[in-house]
């Protein structure tokens, strides 16, 4: 990301938010960091980590997938509304996205939050989830359809079949996509200069998803645990 993108992000980010605040007296003592930042400051913490995490993150992609396409983009979703989310995609061209939304970064305590969920979306794409899930639904929609060939259904019932069997089939790798990229995600904060430890506390005030059956993501306490141990094997 150039520094020109960073400042536009920037002013994008405190325009959605609120106007920044106007010279004046000195600020008061920093707010504990159970409080939110302001406005300004959430949007700044957002553009040092970019400028820290996206390099890392895109030469750790050249280094483990050297076919793909690694310039990597981190962008911000600024509609309004929208609730706390980050997410990877992949643009019609090709290009790996991170998307964030405001709330999210409005949300988030400090840059080491920031730089963990940067870290985990783009280990996403890294790890190729979006391909494996892909395939992974293939895999159920055909034994699916097969299935439903031998026991004689219609074949509006087959493709009911396929499409309850390709989301459980998906659905029951992405827990572990979750922790894998949770796992490579503090690696890649590490790397940048974040603590990961820290940033992974983000799971502490979000609601849990417990272990529900065919979730799509895993318990926070066994999200925290991994991420100790990636350090831990990072530091070892």
């Amino acid at each position: 990301m150039t520094r020109l993108v960073a400042a536009l992000l920037l002013a994008a980010f405190a325009a959605a938010c609120a106007p920044l605040p106007e010279p004046g007296p000195p600020s008061p003592p920093a707010a504990p960091e159970s409080a939110l930042p302001p406005p300004d400051v959430a949007a700044a913490n957002f553009v040092a980590v970019v400028e820290r995490v996206e390099p890392v993150a895109e030469r750790l992609c050249r280094e483990t997938a050297p076919a793909r396409n690694c310039d990597i983009e981190i962008v911000v979703d600024a509609r309004h509304g929208l609730p706390p989310n980050a997410f990877h995609t992949i643009a019609k061209d090709g290009t790996p996205l991170v998307i964030f939304t405001i709330s999210l970064i409005a949300e988030a305590r400090n840059q080491d939050e920031l730089a963990f969920i940067m870290g985990h979306e783009a280990a996403h794409y890294i790890l190729g989830h979006i391909a494996r899930a892909q395939t992974r639904a293939a895999e159920g929609a055909l034994i699916a359809g097969v299935l439903g060939q031998l026991t004689g259904a219609d074949i509006a019932t087959v493709r009911r079949m396929q499409r309850v069997a390709a989301e459980v089939r998906a659905r029951s790798y992405s827990k572990a996509y979750e922790l894998e990229a949770d796992a490579l995600g503090a690696r890649i904060a590490l790397a940048a200069g974040y603590d990961p430890i820290r940033g992974a506390e983000y799971f502490t005030r979000i609601p849990d998803p417990g272990n529900r059956f065919l979730g799509t993501h895993p318990p926070n306490a066994a999200r925290i645990a991994v991420v100790r141990q990636a350090v831990a094997g990072v530091g070892g």
